[in-house]
């Protein structure tokens, strides 16, 4: 969080109409970089839950 407050100070010239700590472009960031993720990890996840555990076991 600090780390990123001080970013945005030094991007300030970057940030049109918004304020250098503005909460809510802080949390819609934080939003958005959390529904990558989670897309970005459910069709790996859908995947190995198909695989029967035993098989899985049995292979290593």
């Amino acid at each position: 969080m600090f780390l990123a407050v001080g970013a945005s100070y030094i991007l300030r010239g970057m940030l049109f109409g918004l304020h250098t700590v503005d909460g809510i472009s802080f949390a819609g960031v934080s939003l958005l970089f959390l529904a990558v993720a989670l897309l970005a990890a459910y069709p790996p996840a859908r995947r190995a839950m198909r695989v029967d555990p035993m098989v899985a076991l049995r292979y290593e």
